[in-house]
């Protein structure tokens, strides 16, 4: 344990020295910057006014600027860990150029000024040794030297911040861009959850055309058998009437057996714990469930979780030659839901099947995360994320 907290503390030491590098570094970039929005954008300024001149001066003058500027991309890629789209956008540049240049420049004179405070703090400090500064006169050093530190710490502060968001703000994706992939994003999910309940409704009208409606209509021949031959041979009646009724036990377990496909009454009178209790009493291979939730869940979430477990289950009996399955669901307060089934199959489960394009579909419309990781040889491991908020 200890050295485990050891490595943490020194990777945070080694950040910290990272990003103080990359701090001291974007102020020796700032003034750089500056002088080539100077020098550079003083003399093609005329060139800027003439209409004939102007696209061939914005050229040269924003090339220069995009070299500067990938400058700035790379430190805060290599000190600070920033990952930024490759490609940007254009019209920015300048911008962003201008505002470094300044928050750098004020950056560096903050530094200055904590480090001159610095200077002053040790000829104070000489000055207490030697007896030279008496003691009304330390509180007032003191008071003006701690007042000047919070200052500017906060200025250091808040120009750090105001670099990253300057970054984000041009490297990153715009807040279109992120409005067009949210709306992306929605319409995959929803067509997703549109496909998903085609495909039950399927399923559904299969199990009750292949399954109940064929042992409805032999049930109603045995009936139909024993109304008419019971006046003939009253014992073979007896007989069809005790097969109708074993007939009649099967198709309403049968039924009962779809309705809990289409919805479980017991999420709404037991919660999700004990409907899946239910899942494992109906599955045929041996489940284990252990359930470590705090607290209410949000009806879609249970919703969403009893699907994922009983679709999970339900493919691992079918198709993995699964000996065992293990289910694990634990969440909040504060934290998603984490829902997790494993068996011990032969794996390779396709993501992109039927079954588990639905789970994907269902979980994502709830902006959760369906993991799926199934080599051949097993195990298959299905691990869903469902926010809670």
């Amino acid at each position: 344990m200890s050295v485990s907290g050891g490595e943490r503390g020194g990777a945070r030491t080694r950040l910290a020295v990272r990003r103080t590098v990359g701090v001291l570094a974007g102020c020796l970039t700032a003034p750089v910057g500056l002088l080539y929005l100077l020098f550079a954008g003083v003399p093609l300024g005329a060139f800027l006014l003439w209409p004939r001149t102007r696209l061939y001066a914005l050229g040269v003058f924003g090339s220069g600027a995009r070299r500067l500027v990938e400058v700035e991309r790379r430190r805060r890629t290599c000190f600070f860990g920033d990952r930024f789209p490759e490609t940007y956008g254009g019209e920015g540049v300048v911008r962003y150029l201008a505002v470094r240049s300044w928050s750098g420049l004020m950056c560096g004179v903050v530094l200055a000024l904590l480090g001159f405070g610095l200077v002053l703090a040790g000829l104070l400090a000489g000055g207490v040794v030697r007896g030279t500064i008496g003691t009304a006169e330390l509180l007032t050093q003191l008071v003006l030297g701690g007042v000047l530190l919070f200052l500017g710490l906060q200025g250091l502060f808040a120009l750090t911040a105001l670099d990253a968001r300057l970054a984000r703000e041009c490297f990153g994706p715009s807040e279109r861009e992120l409005l067009r992939r949210r709306i992306d994003e929605l319409s995959v999910s929803r067509a997703a959850v549109v496909r998903a309940v085609d495909v039950e409704r399927r399923r559904i009208e299969r199990d009750l055309h292949d399954g109940v409606q064929q042992r409805l209509v032999a049930l109603a021949m045995l009936i139909g058998r024993a109304r008419r031959g019971g006046g003939r041979d009253p014992e073979r009646a007896a007989e069809l009437l005790g097969q109708a009724h074993r007939e009649a036990q099967e198709v309403l377990a049968e039924l009962r057996e779809v309705a809990w496909r289409v919805y479980p009454s017991a999420l709404d009178s037991l919660g999700l714990e004990e409907a899946l209790g239910g899942v494992a009493q109906r599955c045929g291979l041996p489940l284990r469930i252990a359930y470590e939730v705090a607290g209410p869940l949000p009806r879609p979430v249970v919703t969403a979780a009893y699907f994922v477990v009983s679709e999970a289950v339900t493919n691992a009996a079918k198709h993995s030659a699964a000996s065992a399955v293990s289910v694990r669901v634990e969440g909040p307060p504060g934290g998603p839901l984490i829902v997790r089934i494993e068996d011990d199959g032969r794996g390779g489960a396709d993501p992109a099947g039927s079954g588990l394009t639905g789970l994907r579909g269902r979980v994502c419309a709830l902006d959760g995360v369906l993991r799926i990781d199934s080599p051949l040889g097993g195990p298959t491991t299905i691990v869903a994320e469902l926010p809670c908020v």
